[in-house]
């Protein structure tokens, strides 16, 4: 473990850092939508995971970027983690990475040159292990550490999936438990016990290449990857996406058990906050423990997925072969007012 402290340098820590929904949708109103190609089949249009552009032999091509500041401290792990979490949104929409672009802001007059190139040594560990070339990419001298990926990935057009396309009666899954952000929060205010540390660098560090497999599925309907915005706020745009609402059933959601001493602590991130006011009446009132597991902002978080019932056996035996237990936490319902997601226990 290197000397360094990564996060004290930065004002934010992995997705957390990401602008709220509800800011970013002004944002891109005032940009507009964009000029449209007829192969670009996703745009910047609606929050999906990617760009996907028709290639026009049956393969999309997949384009997307990811970066943030530290969200652990060794240089080595935190290129890691945000290699992890770029290339994920390639295997939310069914798709191989083949090609990645680093994208490095490194204050240099705080943390040397040595550091930075730590943190492009882990990106370079990652993208080795799951095949795809870090092919070069451009650096700037910042006030805060950044780095992240832009990462081109491929498609068979047949199995892309989207955040949109859920269907009333469908089961919902989550690939990884909740609770990244409260842990990474208490270690960053010196709570974390000694038996926890890296509990949450395992979790962040457990590649989503599962998701190639599962677009496959027929009855996968809808695909996303849990990020900044919490469950809920990912949840809930796959809900406005398909039209529907959801149901969780709370005690089977997957959360990490060791995070809710800490939540009770009071280690609780910024972002949490935030993602729930960007909700509004998409998530009913319903008291802290609830709301703030639901919108704890991960960072290289799982996969959401909407699954007909009849192809849950499939989901679970893909599941199985990449050493998870997946079990629903919820289902697609009938949308009825503002409200997207409904919890009980």
């Amino acid at each position: 473990m290197s000397a360094i402290r990564l996060t004290q340098y930065s004002h934010g820590a992995g997705c957390g850092c990401k602008i709220a929904p509800d800011v970013l949708d002004g944002i891109l109103a005032k940009a507009g939508p964009g000029a449209s190609h007829s192969r670009l089949i996703v745009g910047n249009q609606g929050r999906e995971d990617a760009a996907v552009y028709d290639l026009g032999d049956g393969r999309g091509m997949i384009a997307t970027t990811d970066f943030f500041m530290p969200i652990v401290d060794d240089p080595f792990d935190f290129g890691r983690i945000a290699a992890t979490n770029a290339i994920s949104d390639v295997f939310a929409m069914g798709g191989s990475p083949v090609m990645a672009l680093g994208i490095l802001g490194w204050p240099l007059d705080k943390l040397g040159a040595d550091i930075a190139g730590d943190v492009v040594a882990g990106a370079q560990a990652v993208c080795r292990e799951l095949g795809l070339a870090l092919a070069g990419g451009h650096s700037i001298d910042a006030p805060e550490p950044i780095f992240g990926l832009a990462v081109n990935g491929l498609v068979d057009l047949e199995h892309l999936k989207l955040n949109k396309g859920a269907q009333v009666g469908d089961l919902l899954y989550l690939t990884k438990p909740l609770g990244v952000g409260m842990l990474t929060t208490a270690e960053k205010r010196g709570l974390l016990e000694a038996g926890h540390q890296g509990l949450a660098r395992r979790t962040m560090l457990e590649s989503n290449r599962i998701g190639t497999e599962l677009a496959r599925i027929r009855g996968v309907h809808a695909m996303t990857d849990v990020t900044g915005f919490g469950l809920a706020g990912h949840l809930a745009e796959v809900c406005e996406a398909s039209g529907v609402a959801a149901r969780i059933d709370f005690r089977r959601l997957p959360r990490l058990a060791e995070a809710e001493s800490y939540r009770r602590q009071g280690a609780v991130p910024g972002g949490t906050q935030r993602n729930r006011d960007a909700l509004g009446a998409a998530l009913p009132a319903m008291d802290d423990v609830h709301w703030q597991w639901l919108c704890d902002p991960q960072t290289s978080g799982g996969l959401l997925l909407s699954v007909h019932p009849s192809w849950e056996d499939d989901v679970e035996r893909v599941g199985r072969d990449h050493g998870l237990e997946l079990e629903p936490f919820g289902q697609v319902v009938a949308a009825k007012g503002e409200a997207r997601i409904e919890v009980k226990g």
